[in-house]
């Protein structure tokens, strides 16, 4: 029982929505096994060029 919660919840992490932007982008579940970060392609490189 407590699997299906954890698989639930892992599910959830992976729904291409950018933690930035808010907006749905394929690249996002990309990042999140790359960099650890939930953000879209477009965010990652407006991070890298002002990382403020």
């Amino acid at each position: 029982m407590t699997e299906d919660k954890e698989i639930k919840k892992n599910l959830k992490d992976l729904d291409d929505i950018c933690d930035e932007c808010k907006e749905q982008d394929e690249s996002v579940t990309q990042n999140l096994i790359l960099t650890g970060f939930k953000i879209c392609k477009s965010c990652r490189v407006s991070k890298t060029i002002f990382p403020i």
